[in-house]
């Protein structure tokens, strides 16, 4: 998707030719870079080599790294605050009182999305455990039998952000080798929502969903200014997430009550489907007052807020995964109007349903 956002950007403006070279993160720089003659790179550059061979081909550069090895660049990466706060919203709207993050201190970004994940949890009144496993960088059994030990000692049912997927995926892994039920004990929501790893997570894991074609764009446009000749400061350019895609290591609702679990589950799957609350009311035993109250109580908002925000956050993944026009996306959602949801949309995030379709896709 990065890459598709430079070509959209390209398609946009002016042609390029660029040349592109598959290698690791932790590869050394390709032998050609040294003599090449082009007029701009944009890198992710995460090593002390790639910075060094960059640097010395004296060419205007874009990072898209948060390893923040050449300050003098520009650099665009994920907005990790908006990241932690989707997780922890995600967590908390499950009923969650206990939490926990797992990352990988080898990466910036890692040790920002614990930052903000802890910090975004304090100020909703809650503690969160960290993993730091005490063992050597790198030694991956050492790390996965600390991963296994810590899982074991934390306190449930507990809701756990990973860093990224594939550490989502390890948390899982481990949660298996432990007996642990997955979401049931267990909640984990990853970052970057690769749909194929997600899926073949056992169970599959929800991940949070990183705007990799806004990022690709952002980071042309800058290059293009400064093939141009023009000034562009080296100064961070945050990209916002565009949502979270749930699956089932996440599908639970984290309260003892049994009633509104239930309707919290029957709003996920028909929530885009036109229902109401008198919908709702059909399918628990319950009075709309009772309902109502025990939702507050319990999770901070009403049957009708959480009918809303699962319409809406559909709404927000259509608008950025396809180009279907508004009235469908009224319609697949469970919006009888297209004015009422234009309305609707531009009240609840700022902006309207263009704007953010036009955010989302550069």
């Amino acid at each position: 998707m990065l890459l598709l956002g430079v070509v959209h950007y390209i398609r946009e403006h002016r042609p390029w030719s660029f040349h592109l070279m598959e290698q690791g993160r932790g590869d050394d720089p390709p032998l050609w870079l040294k003599g090449w003659k082009g007029d701009g790179i944009i890198a992710r550059i995460e090593t002390p080599r790639i910075a060094q061979a960059v640097v010395e081909t004296g060419l205007p550069a874009v990072d898209l790294s948060a390893a923040r090895l050449v300050p003098v660049l520009p650099w665009v990466e994920t907005n990790d605050d908006e990241i932690a706060q989707l997780a922890v919203e995600h967590l908390l709207e499950r009923g969650f009182k206990r939490f926990a993050y797992c990352g990988d201190a080898r990466f910036n970004w890692s040790r920002w999305r614990e930052d903000h994940f802890v910090a975004r949890l304090r100020a909703a009144g809650h503690a969160c455990d960290v993993f730091r496993p005490d063992v050597v960088p790198g030694d991956v059994a050492a790390e996965a039998r600390a991963l296994l030990r810590w899982l074991k000692e934390l306190p449930r049912p507990v809701g756990i952000m990973a860093a990224y997927d594939i550490r989502g995926q390890q948390v899982l892994d481990a949660c298996r080798a432990a007996g642990l039920a997955v979401p049931d004990e267990v909640a984990v929501i990853g970052v970057d929502n690769d749909a194929l790893l997600c899926e073949l997570a056992s169970p599959p894991l929800s991940s949070v969903i990183p705007n990799a074609h806004r990022a690709g764009y952002e980071a042309a446009a800058l290059l293009d200014r400064l093939m141009a000749g023009k000034r562009v400061p080296a100064t961070a350019h945050l990209i916002a997430p565009l949502g979270i895609e749930a699956r089932q290591s996440t599908d639970v609702l984290a309260v003892d009550d049994r009633e509104v679990a239930r309707a919290v589950q029957y709003i996920r799957e028909h929530a885009c489907d036109g229902i109401n609350v008198s919908d709702v009311l059909r399918a628990v035993p319950l009075s709309r007052r009772v309902l109502e109250q025990r939702f507050q109580r319990l999770l901070g908002h009403t049957p009708r807020e959480e009918i809303l925000q699962v319409r809406l956050g559909r709404v927000k993944q259509l608008l950025a995964e396809t180009d279907l026009p508004l009235y469908l996306i009224a319609e697949r959602t469970g919006f009888e109007h297209v004015e009422y949801l234009s309305v609707l949309f531009k009240r609840e995030t700022g902006r309207t349903p263009s704007a953010f379709r036009a955010g989302a896709q550069g």
